[in-house]
């Protein structure tokens, strides 16, 4: 193993950016498909042989594959087995704390109860933290390209399970559906007392714009992705003033735009923005969050000490409590 890599892998990490979705490899989505006697999606029956990843070149053609996937989750058992999955990987690349992003929009649409969703991925979240030490927390997730009067249905159902949720955030296809839309549901949610995050996606139409939206019509608590940043410094100044963070995946910025965006993670990184690194849709993009890091290593030229820097703004931005976070913060200090 190159010195980097075995650095990277040993590294404690915290995981901030994961679509519990995302993470559904093609064996798995197979196996439950079969379990639940459903079609196997066409895409992974296209799979000649599972190791092969799934196929599409920007977010509207990922989004279109990812979707139709979700057609094998069916009962609180296939989401419980879908989260312990990913929790044993992040486990495996020593990931201490992640916080899953779910979309129940996608699920309660398809008929599945909400119940059902939250429930499995709680369940794996006890026995993972149980079995395994790993903690991790949800943050629920509204479906953009559906109406804010589903978002705020969503929001109203997902109130009996309040704490089991850390926060909301907003995902999926971003073009001519702007933070703004929400700004209703998210005034509720932080009533209601949740933490907020929202996705502004890599190079989208309007990008400075719904980042703006996010920091001072919403008043985000971080930013998902958000690299495009860059291009205005009156708000990098923002979030540096405020402390907020931006959870970048650099595997995924390669797939769905021309460039990983190192450069970008790295300028802000330097300027003191807390950035740090996730896997996005890890099962989808090919990559977990070491192989996220190791991009930055073999294309930004990243140091030791920049790595470090990354994961201790993951730990800082994290939603956990203060004394959690002084004991991974001690952790990382240690390593």
């Amino acid at each position: 193993m190159h010195a980097m890599e075995e650095y990277i892998a040993t590294m404690p990490k915290a995981e901030l950016h994961v679509h519990i979705e995302g993470t559904i490899e093609p064996a798995l989505a197979q196996q439950l498909a079969i379990r639940n006697n459903v079609p196997i999606p066409s895409s992974i029956a296209s799979l000649a042989d599972t190791s092969n990843g799934y196929s599409f070149h920007d977010l509207t053609s990922f989004l279109a594959v990812y979707y139709p996937n979700m057609a094998v989750l069916l009962t609180s058992q296939d989401f419980f087995d879908l989260a312990y999955a990913y929790l044993t990987k992040a486990h495996s690349q020593n990931v201490v704390h992640t916080e899953m992003f779910f979309d129940p929009q996608a699920h309660t649409s398809r008929g599945v109860s909400f119940s059902s969703v939250v429930t499995g991925l709680r369940e794996a979240i006890v026995r993972a933290e149980r079995e395994l030490g790993v903690s991790a927390s949800l943050i629920m997730c509204f479906l953009r390209d559906m109406d804010a009067q589903s978002a705020m249905d969503t929001l109203i159902e997902a109130l009996p399970h309040k704490d089991w949720i850390v926060g909301v955030g907003l995902d999926s296809d971003e073009r001519d559906n702007p933070p703004s839309k929400f700004s209703d549901v998210f005034a509720r949610a932080k009533q209601e007392g949740w933490l907020v995050t929202c996705h502004c996606d890599i190079d989208q139409k309007n990008s400075i714009e719904h980042i703006r939206q996010a920091l001072e019509d919403i008043g985000v608590d971080r930013i998902d992705h958000g690299t495009n940043i860059v291009e205005d410094e009156r708000l990098v100044q923002m979030v540096k003033e405020k402390g907020l963070g931006l959870t970048c995946c650099p595997v995924s910025n390669s797939v769905v735009t021309r460039d990983f965006k190192g450069k970008e993670i790295l300028q802000l990184l330097r300027s003191g923005v807390k950035v740090t690194i996730s896997s996005d849709d890890p099962a989808y993009f090919r990559g977990y969050v070491n192989e996220n890091l190791m991009k930055m290593v073999n294309g930004a030229n990243i140091s030791k000490e920049e790595l470090l820097t990354l994961q201790r703004n993951a730990f800082e931005i994290s939603w956990i409590s203060e004394g959690k976070k002084e004991y991974f913060l001690r952790l990382l200090e240690k390593y």
